[in-house]
């Protein structure tokens, strides 16, 4: 069966234009690229490209991590934000080594069973370290999608099953094909069929857009309200970290007192940190997770 024409269009442009990122390198390995797709959720390129270069350079297999302390982990997050993910991939380091001799594995249920992995990294890492044909849907393939085939402005807030259907309708049969074709979706998603500011005129497929041809027409519902940071309880949650990342021993609760004037909201904030295993409690003190001095 020949391949769809949004397909072959994509990934021609793809060829043509997709960012050098070096998790995208021939050979690179499905640890990096793993990591990468871990480090990609809720974060810019930009951001991330600093921080994935410093993990995989101390940390190049899933051995390495897990050999390294879950605190390392979150020092070397940094401020990347969400710093669960750190400790997600700490966890998937060590269930690589001790599940499959420390090699990722190419099986999707396997990829599925690895804490802190989720049906779209899973699919993710089977596509583009395996070459396998899965449908890997994130926000930027999915309003591609949804404005390319069914002339809708965007795929609403969260990935269905139709979502899914919908991918992996335009997927080319042949496997290697399949995972091509995926990354180019979700890099024209990312830099042509933007949210906000889509660039139609650059667009390779824009005579087979059902959304263009409509007109472009605006999304119905209610805008998304941008979430400020400055002030929440995420906010004050990075400050307690980074004084706890940058000490070399426990930092006593006094210490953690200056960095926020809202005593409710610091103690509110600190408590969601040791809820979430980030931070442990050492008598009136506080340390990264699996730092605690007895244990080094």
């Amino acid at each position: 069966m020949p391949d769809s024409p949004l397909a072959t269009a994509v990934t021609r442009w793809y060829d043509e234009n997709a960012r050098d990122l070096p998790w995208r390198a021939p050979g690179v390995g499905a640890w990096p690229i793993l990591v990468s797709e871990v480090m990609l959720q809720q974060t810019p390129v930009a951001r991330v490209l600093p921080a994935w270069q410093a993990w995989i350079s101390r940390w190049p297999t899933p051995a390495a991590l897990a050999q390294d302390s879950p605190a390392e982990a979150i020092r070397m997050w940094g401020r990347l934000g969400y710093p669960r993910r750190a400790l997600r991939l700490h966890e998937c380091a060590v269930a690589i080594v001790e599940r499959h001799g420390g090699v990722v594995p190419a099986d999707l249920t396997a990829l599925l069973a690895l804490p802190g992995i989720g049906a779209y990294t899973a699919r993710a890492v089977a596509a583009f370290a395996y070459g396998q044909r899965h449908p890997v849907v994130d926000t930027n393939v999915r309003r591609f999608v949804a404005r390319a085939v069914a002339g809708k402005p965007d795929a609403g807030p969260a990935t269905r099953p139709a979502d899914l259907a919908a991918t992996e309708a335009l997927l080319p049969d042949e496997p290697a094909r399949a995972a091509r074709a995926s990354a180019a979706f979700m890099e024209l998603g990312a830099v042509i069929c933007t949210a906000r500011a889509p660039r139609c005129r650059a667009c390779p497929v824009t005579s087979m857009c059902a959304w263009y041809a409509a007109g472009r027409p605006a999304a119905s519902g209610p805008t998304r309200r941008v979430q400020r940071y400055v002030g929440t309880d995420r906010h004050v949650r990075g400050l307690l970290l980074a004084v706890l990342r940058e000490a070399s021993g426990p930092v006593r609760r006094d210490q953690l007192d200056r960095v926020w004037h809202d005593a409710a909201q610091r103690s509110r904030a600190l408590a969601s940190l040791v809820a979430d295993g980030l931070v442990e409690l050492v008598g009136d003190a506080c340390v990264l997770a699996g730092d605690h001095p007895d244990r080094r």
